[in-house]
């Protein structure tokens, strides 16, 4: 492959591979992640320093934001042209060590791959209501699909009666998140108000919010109007709603359900769909056994995705920049002398620039 050194990473791969990790999906908009780059591995890395005690107390969230950079990470390195070996949680002395990555033989990606490389930069989490009609049968199935293996299966909730329950559910937590102080403190710290003099790209951007969240939307605030029953239950049955289980609720099984999510996301954005995903009800352990229980789960659910067509723009995310997550296996943090948009390398040189691939349109 041209550009390719034989050992190593190239400049420009090492931009399309930390570009892609820092484009996934985490709760907040923490980004908690580095990613070392060494001879030809990649290690990926959890950063437990920031951490959601009020939302987050297990760091559930917070390993499937690293699941969902994971997956976006082999995406960039099959569409460079290499086959992936991936082993996760590879050394039982570091548990901060989610994944260690190498590339192995030169293989063109194959189509479904650069479809979903295509989608990382276009996925928004979407929060405002959907506009008609419904996914259809077989964007559907395509995005349950894209989740691949047994360990993570995810599950359509279409069901009057089960729409009902979850209605039920999502109304509750919405009202003790509402009440709770100190979930509320920490949801003001970590929403960005004032984006152009936010330093750090990091946190949710008051501009990717609706005026008013409803609970079947997440982040539910002081201010949130919480409809009735009937309301929650109409708005739910105009949505396509799935929960994705593991079989059981190991870090590992946090891991694998946030790159099958992302997956399912990509999918569905290659597809001109719109999602978002609500994981704080599911910290409430009452919600969460109740959700196996009425819809007859044989695992633990981790987290809700709303699928639907996008009936408003949505801007995108602040993100870090590219010295803040990247490093070497020297521990030697990759800082960059130039512009915005570029980084540094061992040489002292820098880079930037995409890689192209289709998009379906």
């Amino acid at each position: 492959m041209a550009g390719q050194r034989s050992e190593g990473w190239s400049l420009g791969d090492v931009e399309v591979l930390a570009r892609a990790v820092l484009r996934a999906p985490s709760v907040h908009n923490l980004q908690p992640w580095t990613l070392e780059v060494g001879e030809g591995g990649l290690l990926l890395r959890e950063r437990r320093d920031l951490a959601l005690p009020e939302h987050d107390p297990r760091g559930r969230d917070r390993l499937m934001s690293c699941g969902a950079a994971l997956a976006n990470l082999e995406l960039a390195v099959r569409v460079l042209g290499r086959q992936v070996n991936t082993r996760i949680f590879p050394d039982p002395r570091q548990p901060e060590l989610v994944a260690a990555l190498r590339a192995g033989a030169a293989r063109p990606p194959e189509a479904a791959e650069l479809h979903r490389y295509s989608a990382i930069a276009r996925r928004r989490s979407y929060r405002h209501r959907f506009s008609t009609p419904r996914v259809s049968d077989y964007a559907l199935a395509e995005i349950m699909n894209s989740v691949g293996g047994s360990r993570v299966q995810a599950r359509s909730v279409t069901e009057e009666r089960e729409l009902s329950e979850v209605a039920d559910l999502l109304e509750f937590a919405a009202e003790a998140y509402q009440h709770d102080q100190g979930y509320q403190r920490e949801l003001a710290l970590w929403t960005i108000h004032d984006e152009y003099s936010h330093r750090h790209g990091a946190g949710i951007a008051g501009s990717c919010l609706p005026p008013s969240t409803l609970p079947w939307a997440g982040l539910v605030r002081p201010s949130t109007a919480l409809p009735d029953h009937a309301v929650l239950r109409r708005r739910l049955g105009e949505e396509t709603l799935l929960v994705f289980v593991t079989v059981d609720d190991a870090p590992i099984d946090h891991l694998r359900a946030g790159a099958a999510l992302e997956n399912a996301w990509l999918t569905a954005v290659d597809g001109g769909l719109a999602a978002s995903v609500l994981t704080q009800p599911l910290h409430l352990p009452e919600v969460r056994s109740a959700l196996c229980e009425k819809l007859g789960l044989a695992g633990f659910p981790q987290v809700l995705m709303r699928v639907g067509h996008a009936s408003a723009d949505v801007a995108q995310s602040p993100r870090r920049a590219i010295d803040e997550i990247l490093r070497d296996h020297g521990d030697r943090w990759l800082r960059s002398p130039g512009p915005p948009g570029t980084f540094a390398c061992r040489a002292g040189t820098s880079a930037s620039f995409p890689v192209a691939v289709p998009v379906r349109r």
